[in-house]
């Protein structure tokens, strides 16, 4: 007996071959639009793959378009000493919760989020200047640091206006 696992795996078998006869027309027709079609392609299935931010991106877009792609599930929340390489983006942007709400509004946005959370938003803005705020590990710290390098260029310049 199939399951719903192997009926899916099927019907997206049969989806790529129908994909792949497609472009072997588009192929006969325009060499140069196949190829960049299947180049396109390759760079954002190997992204959805990659990123599942993307990947869920990607799969409301094309929900939007009347498509029903099945949701995918959130990836778990790496630990902390498990953490290597790139971090992830910063949950929103504190330049436009600064442009918002000012310096209260940006620390009530700040406020909620964990260690982790604050360390992403660091890393993403380049705000660990002095290499050190990657280290700390209270939140209050972090919320100081980002309140201060969003102030302050946010403000830069501001002596020649």
């Amino acid at each position: 007996m199939t399951g719903p696992v192997d009926r899916d795996a099927a019907r997206l078998r049969l989806q790529i071959g129908e994909a792949s006869a497609a472009l072997l027309r588009l192929q006969g027709a325009s060499p140069a639009a196949a190829t960049a079609l299947v180049r396109l392609v390759q760079v954002i299935a190997a992204e959805a793959a990659r990123t599942p931010r993307f990947a869920h991106a990607l799969a409301s877009a094309l929900a939007a378009t009347g498509e029903t792609p099945t949701p995918a599930a959130p990836a778990p929340r790496k630990a902390p000493a498990a953490r290597r390489g790139k971090r992830a983006p910063g949950p929103f942007d504190p330049f436009a919760a600064f442009r918002d709400g000012g310096e209260i509004g940006l620390r009530e946005k700040l406020a909620p989020l964990d260690v982790e959370q604050l360390k992403d938003i660091v890393a993403e803005h380049a705000m660990d200047y002095d290499r050190l705020a990657m280290r700390w590990r209270t939140p209050k710290k972090l919320q100081d640091r980002i309140v201060e390098r969003v102030k302050a260029l946010t403000t830069k310049g501001d002596a020649f206006r």
